[in-house]
């Protein structure tokens, strides 16, 4: 596998013992707040190797302390990728499955949500999404009595590229979600007035999708110099600069960047070290990629 040895159970939970956590607000739980993204990166159908070579970005980033992984049926083969990964390196315990149900019918949301359990070849996910609102009510009714019957954990919905955002807030209003997922980064910062502090108000935890607009935003800062005093916050990269500015917000519990590279999977897993940026420091950061 990409000339990794395979890991044991044990050997990722004694190296993720010091990982740097948030909490999940509905319950207090401690989870790394840099997950995995598997949208585009892990759609290699079939292709062996591309196959080992995401088993190995999985290997990298629980050797790192990573928990979230997270996917949806959109996204082409990733979910059985996923899954082959998993049996590579012998169900890591210290996963957090992270999935969603992504069908205009209400009543094969369940069919949907089995099949992907199978890909995934987990007993059950820690995390399901209705995403991108798709038939929004008739999937949480679903998911809300999987949660009551002990057969899911927590319930979210999701959003992208800042897509219908009125509705997304009076759903937050009426609903008892768990998670809220959301496009977020240096640039993209429109969540900030009304649906992180909403979040933080209902108690829901908030995981960032597209931190780097899917490459586009990393392109764009790799033509500049990073600032010095990037050095302060113990950035030594743009990606990291990204990364440390997303989840040291207050509301934000993880970001989900996608990779199909173990170098840059260990470079975003860095990014959860300390020293983290201050509200003021925040401010500077935003206000240099303004100015490029």
């Amino acid at each position: 596998m990409a000339g990794a040895a395979l890991m044991t159970p044990r050997r990722i939970l004694a190296q993720s013992a010091e990982t740097p956590v948030r909490r999940i607000p509905s319950t207090g739980e401690a989870i790394p707040p840099v997950g995995l993204g598997t949208w585009i990166t892990f759609n290699v159908g079939d292709d062996s190797e591309l196959r080992a070579e995401c088993a190995a970005v999985m290997q990298a980033f629980f050797e790192m302390g990573g928990r979230m992984i997270d996917s949806s049926p959109m996204y082409g083969s990733s979910q059985a990728v996923v899954g082959d990964g998993l049996r590579k390196l012998r169900h890591p315990p210290t996963l957090f499955a992270a999935d969603k149900v992504w069908i205009s019918s209400g009543a094969r949301g369940p069919s949907q949500i089995e099949e992907t359990r199978r890909l995934w070849d987990v007993p059950r996910f820690d995390l399901l999404q209705v995403h991108n609102l798709l038939s929004w009510e008739e999937h949480l009714k679903t998911l809300f009595l999987m949660k009551a019957a002990g057969q899911l954990r927590y319930v979210g919905i999701t959003t992208s590229e800042g897509r219908r955002h009125d509705l997304f807030e009076e759903i937050m209003r009426r609903q008892p979600l768990d998670f809220v997922q959301l496009s977020y980064n240096i640039v993209d910062r429109e969540v900030e007035e009304r649906i992180l502090p909403l979040a933080a108000d209902r108690g829901m935890g908030v995981i960032v999708n597209r931190p780097f607009q899917q490459g586009v935003l990393l392109r764009r800062l790799s033509g500049h110099p990073l600032p010095s005093w990037a050095a302060d916050i113990g950035a030594s990269s743009w990606a990291q600069f990204v990364l440390k500015f997303i989840i040291s917000h207050p509301a934000v519990t993880v970001a989900i960047p996608a990779t199909s590279q173990v170098a840059h999977v260990r470079e975003n897993m860095a990014a959860m070290e300390e020293p983290m940026p201050d509200a003021a420091m925040r401010r500077r950061m935003a206000d240099y990629v303004r100015g490029l």
